[in-house]
């Protein structure tokens, strides 16, 4: 076959089927897809991006339009329904059709995609590995697919996994951002429009108990060089710029550096990144200086209000690093996002003490997850026996996964919701996300509060 003519349909799905998925308020830009898509074009392949929480047409008809000869999947634990869904349709509209899934959910849970409708499954960031498969499928290539590390794969029927290895992320082109510049009223963050991905490190640096991020890239942090990142940045035709790395706040030469090198490029943009609270307390004076380039939302995990849950999830910070770290941002005007962990083993008024907590230290911007064992590392072992669903969909932290130790799963929702209501309450006062419909959402809150059965995501 003509390498040329080959066809590709590039998919990231929907985040959810239900009214309330947060598109339009938070709209991740398509990155993977993107570099993919820059690999697959020095092929001269033709390639097509399907985004699910911005296309108007299904997957089906989707695929059907295109008559791809390839079609790759990536997702996250909440979106495994929809990957193995859409190879799927596309085995059911052209049984010739190779189909592969990667992403971050693939990298630790691979066996959960072995299914007839896939063929390949890549465990590994090395995207180049997508040309081995496609070269070895359908190009006819004298490839042994055993020698083709991070990928699993079917021989007589029977999965074969490949041994991963981490990968250098200084070995990736610039993403093709044809997508995302099609698209200029979509993917944002917040009030900040048309906001673009941008990464610079793979794997996080710390071993918080709760996260699977620390087990990505075989465990290696890995980085690009900040030279790079900046030219990188002062190309993309947009103001807002969200730092995808799971810490960007990590080293200190490398953000004097990244400070020095936009300012002598002049580049003026806005920032969003994550970064912890004690690396915030201990850097003062760095943060001011990202602050004058730009730095305007920085998502914090201070995750509990007290010493004993911060090592109970091995955070290796304490509460006074959360309470100095909102201070140093307010004083310096940058909006810290402080993200929080109500734990299994909360009590009613656990709840009630994390609102008062919330609200007595003046923090504006606040993100609640309920706690998650993630599939792949010892945590899930660890609440393997108060599971309650065995519905991916439900990864999302939003729902409860593994059955609480203090109260029922009905009474924990109650609280859970109540807990959101006021802080959405609270935001209204103080005139945070004022794009945001309050009424829509807190009628929403109110009808799960009540819900007696919960359905599956992808109903």
């Amino acid at each position: 076959m003509n390498n040329k003519k080959l066809k590709f349909l590039l998919i990231h799905p929907e985040i959810s089927r239900t009214k309330y998925n947060f598109v339009g308020v938070i709209e991740n830009e398509c990155l993977e897809l993107e570099y993919i898509s820059s690999v697959l074009k020095e092929r001269d392949y033709e390639i097509h991006i399907y985004d699910g929480q911005i296309e108007k047409i299904d997957v089906p008809t989707k695929i059907k339009e295109i008559n791809p000869d390839v079609v790759y999947v990536c997702g996250r634990t909440r979106q495994e329904n929809f990957m193995l869904e859409y190879c799927e349709e596309a085995k059911k509209f052209n049984s010739n059709i190779l189909t592969i899934i990667g992403g971050l959910h693939a990298q630790l849970s691979y066996e959960r995609m072995y299914k007839d409708c896939v063929d390949y499954i890549l465990t590994t960031f090395d995207i180049f590995k997508i040309l081995d498969m496609v070269d070895y499928s359908i190009n006819k290539k004298k490839i042994k697919l055993e020698n083709v590390d991070g990928i699993c794969y079917k021989r007589d029927n029977v999965w074969i996994k490949n041994e991963s290895k981490p990968f250098d992320i200084n070995e990736l082109p610039l993403p093709d951002r044809t997508y995302f510049y099609e698209h200029p009223n979509n993917y944002r963050y917040l009030e900040l429009e048309h906001s673009a991905w941008v990464r610079t490190a793979y794997c996080c640096p710390y071993h918080c108990k709760f996260c699977h991020r620390n087990r990505m890239n075989c465990g290696k942090y890995v980085y690009r060089d900040i030279e790079d990142v900046v030219n990188e940045i002062s190309k993309i035709k947009t103001d807002n710029i969200y730092i995808v790395d799971d810490d960007f706040l990590f080293n200190e030469e490398r953000l004097k550096n990244f400070i020095s090198l936009i300012k002598q490029k002049k580049v003026n943009k806005k920032y969003i990144c994550y970064g912890r609270s004690d690396f915030i307390v201990q850097n003062e004076e760095t943060m001011r200086e990202l602050k004058d380039i730009g730095l305007y939302y920085v998502l914090v995990g201070l995750e509990a209000i007290n010493d004993n849950n911060l090592t109970k999830y091995n955070k290796k910070s304490n509460v006074n690093n959360n309470i100095k770290s909102i201070d140093i941002c307010n004083k310096y005007g940058i909006n810290i996002m402080g993200m929080f962990i109500v734990d299994l083993d909360f009590e009613s008024k656990d709840f009630k003490l994390l609102y008062k907590w919330i609200k007595n230290h003046n923090l504006k911007h606040v993100a609640i997850s309920i706690f998650t064992p993630e599939f792949g590392i010892e945590t899930y072992d660890m609440y393997r026996d108060r599971i309650i669903t065995d519905n991916p969909s439900h990864w999302d932290y939003l729902h409860v996964v593994a059955k609480p130790s203090k109260m029922s799963v009905k009474k924990y929702y109650l609280n859970y919701y109540m807990l959101l209501i006021k802080l959405f309450l609270k935001g209204k006062k103080e005139g945070v996300y004022d794009f945001i419909d309050y009424g829509d959402y807190i009628k929403s809150f109110i009808v799960n509060m009540f819900k007696s059965k919960r359905r599956n995501d992808h109903e």
